[in-house]
């Protein structure tokens, strides 16, 4: 009998290799809305962070997030972020 195998996502604060279910995701849509999926289920190029202040505050100040998505992101983005991890 086989081992399922684990999703491992990185962690765009740290950079750490993580298992997904560990890890909280953040989705750009197609209209270029950027939010919080905690489901993990939305459509759209998804980036990961660790449910970790320190890791987005990381993520934000290297521009982390904005490479991931190839787009710039404006502050009330990260703001409703941050309130929302």
């Amino acid at each position: 009998m086989q081992k399922k195998k684990i999703p491992m996502r990185m962690c765009c604060g740290c950079g750490e290799m993580k298992p997904k279910r560990e890890l909280v995701r953040v989705v750009k849509t197609k209209e270029g809305e950027i939010s919080l999926d905690l489901t993990g289920k939305k459509a759209g190029r998804g980036a990961y962070l660790c449910a970790d202040a320190a890791c987005f505050k990381k993520a934000r100040k290297g521009g982390r997030l904005e490479r991931a998505f190839g787009c710039a992101i404006p502050e009330e983005v990260y703001d409703s972020l941050e309130e929302q991890l």
